[in-house]
């Protein structure tokens, strides 16, 4: 009986022992390491990418923001404010205001197949959308010039980045809607174009939180 319960009493002593050796190194030093060499070597990427202006956090440069006009009475989907760069939809294909203060509640896309009548309708009024508020009066863009990005989300629908097809198609109506030169708003766009990653990973991309607060700054210098 004594020998039992000695046996069992080194038992639990051997195990509390386990415990506590996996726990302060599972759960303190193991986390500690980590967060040291993330925050040594890839301190940005480790705090979530943040994008500054005026010494403020507006967002990261993996989410994708709106930039909408406030709804009006009687509105159910606000109008996207055109003096800024549009993004992808987000939220399936929910519309694209300057929203420094990120504000999405939901991540998905439209989880629809390529035939469903709705998409395809949806798919169609977007592209006429693109087509109508980037066209001026000097620049008329056509319904095949309309990139896919433009009128369809991501599979998070939280994309940050355009394609530079796509920036470029709406540097007439950026243009025009901040009384700047188109020249200079090309400029913008291809100063913030990034290249594929590592030279053939991916596609050249603008990052339109990156874009907006350049144009905002060129904007105020005006």
């Amino acid at each position: 009986m004594n020998n039992s319960v000695t046996n069992t009493a080194r038992l639990l002593w051997a195990a509390l022992r386990a415990l506590l050796v996996l726990t302060v190194v599972t759960g303190i030093v193991y986390p500690l390491a980590i967060t040291g060499v993330a925050q040594g070597l890839f301190s940005d990427k480790a705090n979530g990418s943040e994008i500054k202006a005026d010494g403020k956090v507006v967002g990261s440069s993996l989410i994708g923001q709106q930039y909408n006009l406030p709804l009006k009475k009687g509105q159910e989907t606000p109008d996207p404010d055109l003096k800024w760069f549009q993004g992808r939809p987000q939220n399936g294909l929910g519309s694209n205001s300057v929203n420094t203060q990120y504000k999405l509640i939901l991540s998905g896309a439209t989880n629809r197949a390529g035939d469903n009548t709705d998409l395809i309708q949806w798919v169609k009024d977007a592209k006429a959308a693109v087509v109508k508020d980037n066209s001026t009066t000097e620049f008329q863009v056509k319904a095949s010039e309309v990139p896919a990005e433009a009128v369809t989300s991501s599979g998070s629908g939280l994309d940050p980045d355009i394609s530079p097809e796509y920036a470029d198609l709406q540097v007439h109506r950026i243009a025009e809607r901040n009384d700047l030169p188109v020249a200079q708003v090309e400029k913008l766009v291809e100063d913030h174009t990034e290249g594929r990653t590592l030279g053939f990973i991916g596609e050249p991309r603008v990052n339109v939180l990156e874009l907006n607060i350049a144009l905002k700054a060129l904007v105020a210098k005006g």
